[in-house]
């Protein structure tokens, strides 16, 4: 019988069922500039912010999510390595940002 690399096994006789450890995503590098954008497409109307060009880990990521989160007192979620807030002030969300030594720019309207 020949076994077939590409197929993980995930059932054992001897030991039951096997977990596989899941792929890490790749941290996306880019140019070193956080961008903002303003976007309330697929919200019915409801603007939201979005940060993008974080070369954070997703840890990483969801500990800066909380903490604009937190001082801009709205919600907001994590989604393939963009932060998305819940709220139109992107001057503060800016300064937040800068403080945290990230150099920043405010794209699209």
């Amino acid at each position: 019988m020949r076994i077939d690399p590409n197929i993980a096994l995930v059932y054992s006789t001897d030991k039951g069922r096997i977990d596989q450890p899941k792929a890490q995503a790749e941290v996306p590098t880019g140019d070193g500039i956080v961008r903002i954008h303003k976007d309330s497409k697929g919200r019915k109307g409801k603007g939201v912010s979005v940060i993008k060009g974080l070369a954070l880990d997703q840890k990483a990521l969801k500990d800066l999510a909380q903490k604009l989160k937190k001082q801009c007192g709205c919600g907001g979620t994590v989604k393939d390595f963009s932060i998305e807030v819940q709220t139109d002030n992107r001057e503060q969300i800016k300064s937040i940002l800068e403080k945290l030594n990230f150099t920043v720019k405010l794209a699209g309207g």
